[in-house]
Parts: structure tokens; sequence; C-alpha cells
């Protein structure tokens, strides 16, 4: 669907994307993580037209990115766009008309967004009343009135409690489901966790790893993360280094890398002699893997 070769951005001195490549598949769901600065803001932006590349070329649908293009992509951006003072109905209407629909198309496309993103109801409801959850759906909502191929949402569910999380989730599930390619650029790793088919982590414009979840776990040499809570925490450390786990520190926790499953019995034993407030496995998850590739040295 989206096909990305050699791209490059600068500003002066300062590459922002360094010959990236990317390949997104026909209807799956491709996450783009990285640090502020890492270049995802500056690949959309091109995408969308509102910058150019200096070198590379991006193809969608295996056509040149053109103006005739454009209609292959809807961008739900960080903010709502959205005219607040206007019903659901006349916000997907304006814009139902930017892009050229017949009266006729207008009517039908409206009422098939409105219900796709679980908004029928609230079509005589101005914008400002909705909550937030739901002035996101409407965003998504106009992106999807001209039928767009490729979807990108930036940040989708900045700012929204847990629960309009959920719902935004949902509703991007769906549009997979229904034959949606989906390009989804997001800080919240749980929220690549759940939706992403693959995923790519951009660091420094470039692609330093990119698979499903199970393929990036590959990459880190723990099969399950054992994380300690101690008042001694020296002598935990040095007798997990005798015993092979590296250390890690996420946050406050101190955490090990564990080669292989292990039983929980066999692990406090390894400790035993040393006072434990807490010990606890879990699997590798997207977090550490993230933060594994970020933090790597080009020259360690």
């Amino acid at each position: 669907m989206l096909q990305i070769e050699e791209l490059r951005k600068a500003y002066g001195q300062r590459v922002i994307l360094n010959n990236l490549n990317l390949h997104i598949r026909a209807g799956e769901i491709y996450g783009l993580l990285g640090s502020n600065g890492a270049g995802k803001t500056t690949t959309i932006n091109i995408l969308c037209h509102l910058l150019v590349a200096d070198s590379g070329r991006i193809l969608i649908k295996d056509q040149p990115i053109s103006e005739s293009t454009k209609l292959l992509i809807g961008v739900v951006p960080q903010e709502n766009l959205l005219y607040k003072s206007l019903t659901c109905e006349e916000n997907l209407n304006f814009f139902a008309q930017i892009y050229g629909l017949s009266r006729a198309e207008r009517k039908q496309r409206v009422e098939q967004c409105l219900g796709a993103v679980g908004l029928a109801d609230r079509a005589k409801s101005p914008a400002e009343i909705l909550s937030g959850g739901m002035q996101r759906r409407l965003s998504m909502a106009i992106t999807l009135i001209h039928q767009p191929k490729l979807l990108i949402l930036d940040e989708p569910t900045t700012g929204l409690d847990l629960e309009a999380r959920y719902e935004i989730w949902d509703l991007i599930r769906k549009l997979q489901q229904q034959g949606m390619t989906i390009l989804l650029s997001t800080h919240f790793l749980d929220e690549a966790e759940r939706l992403c088919h693959r995923i790519g982590i951009l660091k420094q414009g470039q692609i330093a790893a990119e698979g499903s979840l199970d393929e990036l776990r590959q990459l880190i040499p723990a099969s399950e993360i054992l994380v300690v809570q101690t008042p001694e925490e020296e002598q935990v450390i040095q007798r997990a280094t005798a015993l092979g786990f590296p250390m890690r520190r996420y946050g406050h926790e101190l955490a090990f890398w564990l080669p292989k499953h292990l039983e929980l019995r066999d692990i406090i034993t390894y400790f035993d002699g040393i006072p434990l407030d807490s010990i606890a496995r879990q699997p590798a998850r997207l977090e550490h893997i993230y933060r594994e590739i970020i933090q790597k040295q080009d020259n360690p």
C-alpha cells in the first residue's frame, strides 16, 4: 500500500530523515514509534504534502505521490480540526463539499461515516457539546468522508481518558477489519502493542527495528523480565550478575533479564539469604524492547 524509499529531509546540517525506508502492507495496522525528534511528524507531513522531501521516493498503491494521490490518504492530526458550533452532520457535509462530493453522495457518506464511528444518534448535536472521545470519533469520521485507502492517525488518543481510549481502539480495529490500511503514530507503547500487526521504531531518521511484537522480542536476550523490590539492592545485583542475569532499571524498578523461563520457587532460591519485599516475573513487553533499541549506542 505504502512504500517509502531512501527518503531524506534536512534543515541545514540537521538531518531529520536519513534515507528512510518503510513498507506498509495493504490491510495492516502499522505502528510508527520514536522519541521526539526521531522524524515521525516530518514523515507524516511529507506524506500529506505539507513538506517536500530533499530526495527519495514515495509510492501509494504503486503510484508516485502527487496531487492525484491525495484522495487515497486520510489524516487524523493530533488536534481535532472541528467547527465547534456546527453539528456533526454539518461538519461532515462541509468537508464532503471540499472533496467535491455531489449532494446525493454527501447525504449517503455523512450517514455512513457517522454510523461507522458510532455517532449516528448525535448527527444534530453541535461538536462543542461532545465529549473528548466523541470529538475524536467525529474527526475520524471526517477523515473517512472521501473513502481513503490509507488512514494516518497521529497520536489519536492523546488527552483522552481510559474509556475514550478503548472506544478509539475498537474503532481502529473495526476500520482495519473492513479493509483499511492504517499508519498509527503514537507515544503510547501499550496502544501499539495492542493494535499493531507490525511496528517500526524510528531512530535518527531511520527504522532501527521493525516487525511483529514476537519478532521484536527476538532482538533482546530475555525470555522474561524479573522485577525485584528489596532493601538490599546491591546484594541482589551482585547475585544476579553472578547468575548471568543482565540488570536494567525501568523507572524506579530494579529488573533483570531472564534468558529462559524459570519457576518462581527456583528464582527465590537463587536469592536465598537476601531480604526481598517482592519478586515477580513478566513477559518482555514492547516498552522493554523499545527502551533497549532507543538507548542502544551506535557503537556499543
